[in-house]
């Protein structure tokens, strides 16, 4: 996890785990742990870009089982949003 220290950033590389896709219930799951945190939260793979709080975005990346994903976060509480989405990740089952 890297943080800056004049605007807290934070972020991770985080992989789905080799049983995951990134389908519509883990989907939900990790949108519903972005949601209560104050920071912005993006999600990329590859070049693509997309908010962490959007259900319909994360769902369109397509992520599949073992896809390198790398969590950023902007705000005060990023540090502990980075954390817990990539316990979230680590911890989705199919």
């Amino acid at each position: 996890m890297q943080t800056s220290s004049e605007t807290t950033i934070a972020s991770a590389e985080v992989a789905l785990p080799g049983n995951v896709d990134l389908h519509a219930r883990p989907a939900a799951d990790f949108v519903r742990a972005a949601m209560p945190f104050s920071a912005r939260i993006s999600v990329i793979v590859d070049e693509r870009e997309v908010d962490a709080k959007s259900l319909l975005s994360i769902l369109a990346l397509g992520a599949r089982r073992g896809t390198s994903l790398r969590l950023r976060a902007e705000g005060e509480d990023a540090p502990a949003a980075i954390a817990a989405l990539s316990d979230i990740i680590a911890s989705l089952r199919e």
